[in-house]
């Protein structure tokens, strides 16, 4: 029973992951407040099914409200302005740094596979090589 449980929870924080994506993308092209995309998410229960509703939306107000703060942590360890990156690269290191930094409970492995796998559903075909390099020096420097 725990098991089906476990399995069933980290199914429901992948689908945070991948609503989060998708609403930091879109807060991140159209500039809406962050309560405007929030509802709309909310709005659409499609969208929101079999996910981690309240961890959806710690994700998602926890990389807007620190957007700025984020990316001071990869400046320095891209190969290209920020503002040259991808959007949907950017929102995914958004997201996995905000992981590394703010949720300690979760392994840090975990928090960069979970993010290559993103990359991998959202990105450019090789997206996911460059997202995995990143994370690992952000997380050796916030986790070590």
């Amino acid at each position: 029973m725990d098991t089906k449980i476990n399995k069933k929870n980290i199914r429901e924080r992948i689908k945070a992951r991948q609503n989060t994506v998708q609403a930091l993308y879109q807060w991140l092209i159209t500039n809406k407040d962050l309560e405007q995309v929030l509802s709309e998410f909310e709005d659409d229960e499609y969208k929101l099914a079999k996910t981690d509703v309240n961890y959806f939306k710690t994700l998602l107000k926890g990389t807007i409200t620190c957007h700025k703060e984020l990316d001071a942590r990869i400046i320095n360890l891209l190969d290209r302005p920020i503002d040259e990156l991808d959007t949907i690269e950017r929102a995914i290191l958004h997201i996995g740094c905000y992981e590394l930094e703010y949720h300690n409970d979760i392994p840090w492995k975990s928090i960069v596979n979970e993010s290559v796998e993103l990359a991998k559903i959202f990105g450019a075909e090789d997206s996911y090589k460059y997202i995995n390099g990143i994370l690992d020096k952000v997380a050796k420097e916030l986790r070590k």
